[in-house]
């Protein structure tokens, strides 16, 4: 299956990210929706609460978050 990019910036905010582990969950603030966000998708640090744009990207277990940054 072709690896599938969506182009369209969200936002939202960061309700959980383990720095341990690497990853973490973002809200998006129009639909509700949490997308789950890996470490190697940030582009700036984040922590709970922080407002952040992102892209989305399928991903094995359904769409994650990349190209995260401060909102």
């Amino acid at each position: 299956m072709p690896k599938l990019n969506l182009y369209i910036m969200n936002r939202g905010t960061v309700k959980f990210f383990n720095d341990t582990k690497g990853f973490g969950f973002i809200t998006d603030e129009e639909s509700n929706k949490e997308y789950f966000v890996h470490a190697n998708g940030l582009v700036d640090e984040i922590r709970e609460n922080d407002e952040v744009t992102f892209d989305l990207e399928e991903g094995r277990k359904g769409l994650n978050a990349v190209n995260v940054k401060q909102a």
